[in-house]
């Protein structure tokens, strides 16, 4: 029975894993939607649309949770609220980066470069677990890696530009993962509007000093309330629960969702050419993301049997 619950645990984290990238997969329609604009200015008002968000949100519905938080944070020792600060900074620092850099890809590099950087993410995720938070790699996994480092390559041999865009979204990425792995003390959305609140402290005094005028169209304001509550707050609550209940490298290696979803619809919705070759890549990581997560796949499937039977 024990094992039962615990199978059905590890069910619930690893779908929350499954459906944050699924989401940020169709996150390139809305953000071409507003293109026109500074990669900045879409940045900025993502950021503090958000925050306000979370914060209206938390205000009325988490209070006594946020309290829990801060409680447990005064009770930290001098080390420890040390080592929480700077993962938080870190963390935030991480977020900020992989946001503009993803942006900025999807509307002024390709949607294509945007997807090859979240093909690159979970193999410096999985890589920097390893290293790092020491995390254990079987052999299935580890050749799973492999083969999808090698679908990498041959996605990565026609543009150098591509690529280098690719690995610092991706870098950025990765390591937010890290880090909110080693930080699980605390609540992840009360971890989340900490995080913003930061990059807020970095945004508004640029936003004062802008030489942009501020948006007044509605179809920009509509598309930044989407993508600030669907796009962001939502999926990335998620990947931060699922980091509760399984390692990053899983969670870094399901992001190949993302980048599935993002490829087809450059070749389909967006038009953009693609090569034959890109076709068999991207067919290489649909194996090697099955291949990697066959034990959880197996265990999901095996619950959802045993409750329907029940």
């Amino acid at each position: 029975m024990e094992n039962s619950n615990e199978t059905t645990s590890r069910g619930k984290y690893f779908f929350a894993a499954f459906l944050a990238p699924f989401i940020w997969g169709f996150m390139s329609i809305p953000v071409r939607w507003i293109r026109g604009y500074p990669a900045e200015d879409i940045l900025y008002f993502r950021i503090i649309t958000a925050l306000l968000i979370l914060w209206i949100y938390l205000l009325l519905f988490r209070r006594k949770t946020m309290q829990a938080d801060i409680r447990k944070f005064q009770l930290l020792p001098r080390a420890g609220k040390f080592r929480q600060s700077c993962l938080t900074l870190l963390a935030s620092a991480f977020i900020f980066g992989n946001w503009f850099t993803y942006i900025y890809a999807v509307n002024h590099i390709s949607i294509q470069s945007a997807a090859l950087a979240y093909l690159t993410c979970p193999l410096i995720t999985a890589a920097g677990a390893y290293l790092i938070l020491k995390e254990k790699l079987t052999n299935w996994q580890k050749t799973a890696l492999f083969i999808a480092f090698g679908s990498v390559c041959l996605l990565a041999k026609g543009s150098l530009h591509d690529v280098l865009w690719a690995i610092t979204i991706a870098t950025c990425y990765a390591f937010y993962l890290i880090v909110q792995r080693v930080s699980t003390r605390f609540d992840k959305l009360n971890q989340l509007v900490i995080q913003l609140s930061i990059c807020a402290l970095f945004v508004i005094p640029k936003l004062i000093y802008n030489h942009h005028a501020i948006p007044a169209e509605p179809l920009f304001w509509g598309t930044i309330i989407l993508i600030a509550s669907l796009f962001t707050i939502i999926p990335l609550f998620l990947s931060m629960y699922a980091l509760i209940g399984i390692s990053s490298t899983t969670t870094g290696v399901l992001l190949y969702i993302n980048p599935l979803i993002a490829f087809t619809l450059a070749a389909t919705y967006f038009r953009e050419p693609v090569s034959p070759i890109k076709y068999i890549a991207y067919a290489i990581i649909l194996v090697a993301i099955i291949l990697f997560n066959i034990k959880n796949i197996k265990e999901t499937v095996s619950t959802s049997k045993t409750h329907a039977k029940q």
